[in-house]
């Protein structure tokens, strides 16, 4: 029987964050093709090379790498002003976009009068707001399922002003019924009619990149051999079924994500790469069970720069949360782990992990997802510090002995290795474990992708 070549999935097992852009970019030299598969730009992955900052919403990760082909999916939902503006930070050529950056013409476009109808919601909603990005991603996917939506394909068509027209206007009148008016809204920084007439110019650029069936694309480049990593973005713990609901994303951020936001069967799937940080971060609303308060919270934040690359809202921030991310670890199928900011816990005296639940008085193993009781309460187990800097560690055996303690208790709660520690935001940054299985899927030392 001849052997099936698959592609990899790296997603994040926390409520995103992650750090899921960087370590895609350091994968990428062992890859021919970097493919999204959901969301939108409510992501912000987040990369730092050469003294240089990078923030992308919706174009993957693997685009700093000449040679690489990469693919947004029809899984994800498209902005074009916001890809625009990509865009003009990357400043490529417009003959190396079209050798390296492809989009799916089923992918379903996200309308100004979208994040009209967000803001709307969310502001509906009061105390009980989700913490949307406002980015009109909810509205999109709901306009997808409802059978209503725009796709990149259809601005082909003649009639597509015409169509466009129409969504708009329900959308306004949507959006009045909810008590809320045109002019009360701004679109980073700019008035509905200022950024339609920007958005309008960006699908103009988003048209001349190269349009391609995602499902077929991606299976005939693994029919060929080429070595495939599917990109996710937000996290496991936001996913709209299996997360914290409803405080979660309009999509499915799991591996069965990648399935259906590329059109790849489940049996193409090879590796996954479960992305998490040394500590735990949420932004919006929510179950926080491990959420840490004053000075440490404090800590954490500063140390980790922890504030949205999407809306600039500070992230909550907390200790690792064991059994989330044994559950996470387990609705994905993770093979492999990769282990985040470590280096913000640097200056730690003590290290809180969370291994369990109390609920008046009673054990309890799962992670919350619903809004969860107010009773419940972490069960923490608490471990030394390392109080030292990382930067002279050139490999994962030269960490301080307590780093590695922390790294040996993590793998034997959720029976799965870390092979990856990032010990800072550059791309050097980045430690491989000696005679790790990462290793031999990518073939780091011998086989680069060509």
């Amino acid at each position: 029987m001849v052997e099936v070549n698959k592609a990899d999935v790296l997603l994040g097992l926390q409520w995103g964050d992650e750090g899921k852009g960087k370590i895609v970019d350091v994968l990428t030299p062992h890859y021919k093709m970097v493919a999204r598969f959901q969301g939108g730009p409510n992501a912000g992955h987040t990369l730092v090379f050469e003294g240089k900052k990078y923030i992308l919403h919706t174009i993957p990760s693997g685009i700093f790498h000449r040679g690489c082909v990469n693919l947004v999916g029809n899984g994800v939902v498209l902005d074009p002003f916001i890809i625009n503006n990509e865009l003009d930070q990357l400043n490529l050529p417009l003959d190396v976009l079209k050798e390296s950056l492809f989009v799916c013409g089923k992918a379903h476009l996200i309308l100004p009068s979208h994040r009209l109808l967000d803001a709307a919601f969310e502001k509906k909603k009061g105390k009980g707001k989700i913490g949307s990005t406002l980015k009109g991603i909810g509205p999109a996917y709901t306009d997808k399922v409802a059978r209503t939506g725009l796709r990149l394909a259809d601005t082909a068509s003649v009639t597509f002003r015409e169509k466009y027209n129409a969504l708009k206007e329900e959308h306004l009148r949507l959006a009045g019924d909810l008590g809320y008016a045109l002019d009360e809204l701004t679109l980073d920084g700019l008035s509905f009619p200022e950024y339609e007439d920007a958005w309008f110019q960006g699908l103009e650029r988003l048209k001349a990149l190269p349009r391609v069936q995602s499902e077929v694309f991606v299976n005939e480049a693994l029919d060929k051999g080429a070595r495939v990593l599917a990109e996710g973005a937000q996290g496991t713990l936001l996913d709209i079924d299996f997360g914290s609901y409803p405080y979660v994303t309009s999509s499915n951020t799991i591996t069965a994500g990648a399935c259906i936001g590329l059109g790849v069967a489940p049996t193409r799937i090879g590796e996954v790469f479960g992305v998490f940080k040394a500590y735990c971060t949420r932004v919006g609303s929510g179950p926080f069970p491990t959420e840490a308060v004053d000075e440490e919270a404090t800590h954490l934040r500063e140390q980790g720069n922890e504030y949205g690359s999407t809306t600039g809202r500070p992230r909550r921030c907390g200790w690792l949360d064991l059994p989330a991310l044994r559950y996470a670890v387990m609705i994905n199928g993770a093979t492999r782990l990769i282990m985040t900011k470590v280096d913000v816990l640097n200056r730690m005296e003590t290290i809180k992990v969370c291994v369990a639940y109390d609920l008046n008085g009673e054990t309890q193993t799962l992670p919350p997802l619903s809004s969860g009781p107010d009773n419940l309460r972490p069960v923490y187990r608490e471990l030394p510090g390392w109080q030292c800097s990382l930067e002279n560690a050139e490999t994962f055996e030269q960490l301080p002995q307590a780093l590695l303690n922390y790294v040996a208790m993590i793998e034997d709660f959720v029976n799965v290795p870390v092979d990856i520690i990032s010990t800072g935001p550059d791309r050097q940054q980045t430690l491989i474990r000696k005679g790790a299985g990462i290793l031999k899927r990518l073939a780091v030392i011998n086989e680069p992708q060509k």
